[in-house]
């Protein structure tokens, strides 16, 4: 049941920040900028955590690994900031893009990290999430000669950004429960996206008397709570390898509900680039859990004829 268990839990991480984007959108159309929202997604996110943590915490808060929370919180509030700014020079197609180039960069982090290549398995995996995100996002349409180049580097810090969070999420802290690790990231990374976003929206009215609180709720909890909580569950038991490749499910997720949500439309294309990502998502997951079940048939048969010429040799002694 495990075997499952965790990269669903991470499928459904990544699924969650998928949502993020249309609610950010949903929010620009009411009238407040892609700033206020952020900085209200983490500031709610946080009072949600520290409530969470208040419910169900019955012991001593532990300080020890709260430099490993900082990190995550850190690059949690950066990763937004980042993303957010390369949008002022990107269009939003290409912003995608070049963030979901955290399923290689996060590979290649951990393949430093382990010493060792990705299996033949993963590098397939790999390729078919490139090859699918560019029709998937609508990038075949792009004229890419006019972007600027610190569009292009302000894209990929953010997909660093997020494989590093990856990274640091999958060091659990095992002398705090989930609560308490939650309510740390989400402290942080607020503190972070404060320094560089809109913190006046909390004492100037902006928050609770304009409405934007409405967004601030969704997006704390798509894109800080539920996905932090997931996230710091299931990446030490997946590994940021298959957590890289599970997560492309996000892109998917965002173009779907910005159709459901924003009436916008999807061509025949993207739809081809979805199942392309689809594919490459499912490949790992169905190859290694039939490679587990071939492996617990074999030691299931060996065991028994272990035990069968176990039993023909006490009778042959006897």
């Amino acid at each position: 049941m495990n075997m499952y268990l965790y990269p669903l839990l991470v499928i459904m991480a990544a699924s969650s920040y998928g949502v993020v984007s249309t609610i950010i959108k949903l929010a620009m159309g009411s009238g407040f900028s892609a700033s206020e929202a952020v900085t209200s997604q983490f500031f709610i996110g946080f009072c949600i955590a520290v409530s969470i943590f208040l419910l169900t915490n019955r012991t001593k808060i532990s300080f020890e690994g709260v430099k490993m929370l900082i990190f995550a919180g850190v690059l949690t509030g950066l990763t937004n900031i980042v993303y957010g700014h390369s949008l002022n020079y990107l269009p939003a197609s290409l912003a995608v893009v070049l963030l979901f180039q955290f399923t290689w960069i996060g590979m290649l982090i951990s393949c430093i990290s382990k010493r060792q290549l990705p299996t033949r398995i993963e590098f397939i995996s790999l390729l078919l999430l490139v090859s699918g995100t560019i029709p998937a996002a609508g990038l075949l349409d792009v004229d890419l000669s006019k972007i600027p180049f610190q569009g292009w580097i302000w894209g990929l810090a953010a997909a660093l950004c997020y494989s590093l969070f990856l990274f640091v999420n999958g060091r659990a802290t095992s002398s705090m429960n989930t609560s308490g690790r939650l309510m740390f990231v989400s402290f942080f990374a607020f503190m972070t996206s404060a320094a560089f976003q809109s913190p006046e929206i909390i004492w100037n009215g902006t928050l609770f008397n304009e409405g934007l609180w409405i967004y601030g709720l969704a997006l704390g909890l798509f894109g800080m709570i539920i996905p932090v909580f997931l996230f710091t569950i299931a990446v030490p038991k997946v590994g940021l390898g298959m957590t890289s490749i599970l997560s492309a499910i996000e892109l998917p997720i965002a173009v779907m509900v910005s159709v459901i949500l924003l009436s916008e439309t999807v061509t025949a294309m993207q739809i081809a680039g979805i199942v392309i990502i689809l594919l490459g998502i499912g490949l790992p997951t169905m190859l290694t859990s039939n490679l587990l079940l071939i492996k617990n048939k074999v030691a299931k048969q060996r065991t028994k004829n272990k035990s069968y010429l176990v039993g023909e040799f006490k009778k042959h002694i006897s």
